[in-house]
């Protein structure tokens, strides 16, 4: 798996599409075990530029950090709220069907939690011996 360079990944959190060499690194930052916290840091890249800028605009420090909080707080907000569809649109740009994304994540999830579903039913859905 190809990853790109941090101009190309700076690209990526603001948006740009990949070269196509990319999209095994793409789809694997949309369904690793970490794309959550990938996602958001992902998303800082454009919220923190702006509330550096609010911070000089003028005014009284309180007036600004409080301008800062509430704005990164609802970017942060919207942003997670839509993370799952923001994700399948950037898989869908990379050239990946709608849904691949979540399903593949699915199906992680589904093989990791195989062997603990296989020991609750054995444990609690077997019929008691006499």
């Amino acid at each position: 798996m190809e990853r790109p360079g941090v101009p190309r990944r700076l690209g990526y959190a603001l948006g740009v599409r990949l070269p196509a060499r990319f999209n095994d690194w793409a789809l694997h930052d949309a369904t690793s075990k970490h794309w959550r916290a990938r996602y958001v840091l992902q998303r800082s890249a454009g919220i923190l530029p702006l509330c550096a800028v609010w911070l000089l605009l003028p005014g009284s420090i309180w007036l600004r950090l409080s301008l800062v909080l509430m704005a990164a707080l609802v970017a942060y907000f919207y942003s997670c709220a839509y993370m799952e569809e923001s994700i399948e649109h950037r898989l869908g740009r990379q050239g990946f069907p709608h849904g691949t994304g979540r399903r593949i994540r699915a199906e992680a999830a589904e093989a990791e939690n195989a062997d603990a579903t296989a020991r609750y039913l054995a444990r609690y859905r077997t019929p008691p011996s006499s």
